[in-house]
């Protein structure tokens, strides 16, 4: 009888240990979900407006040389 109290208490301490882990892999997991899309609105990979392209480095006159 007192094995089976100390074994049932045994695993339901193990039981909130491997519930805290999920929890917090769980959480670290949405933190970093939250930081890649920051990053993606702050700095998307492909630019809304194209670049202009550089007037002036291939034509010399206009760039007055």
């Amino acid at each position: 009888m007192l094995l089976q109290l100390v074994f049932t208490l045994v695993l339901y301490c193990l039981g909130f240990v491997f519930l805290y882990g999920v929890l917090r892999l769980a959480v670290r997991h949405g933190i970093q979900d939250v930081e890649q899309a920051r990053r993606d609105v702050v700095l998307p990979d492909r630019p809304m407006i194209p670049a202009e392209p550089p007037y002036g480095r291939d034509d010399t006159s206009l760039a007055g040389s």
